[in-house]
């Protein structure tokens, strides 16, 4: 059991992102929440269910995806010990 199956779609924001990169090609796309909120009967899979179903568009591959939750804060470098 891991964290996307305590999740549901309908849990998610509409701004909220989710990565999906292909496990065969390593294409990587992005799709809002907002896109799964407007599919017919999406608001009650789980994230983990939805994973399962995302294949891959690239021409030819049709490839599992695996599925990540970017984070929303900015991310900075280290900056310190050199004056």
């Amino acid at each position: 059991m891991s964290w996307k199956d305590n999740i549901q779609v309908r849990d998610l924001d509409a701004q909220d992102l989710i990565e999906l990169s292909c496990r065969r090609c390593r294409t990587v796309r992005y799709v809002d929440a907002a896109t799964l909120h407007a599919r017919k009967g999406a608001d009650r899979l789980t994230l983990a269910e939805v994973e399962q179903r995302a294949r891959c568009r690239q021409r030819g591959c049709n490839g599992a995806m695996r599925m990540a939750m970017p984070h929303r804060t900015e991310t900075k470098g280290f900056v310190g010990g050199l004056a």
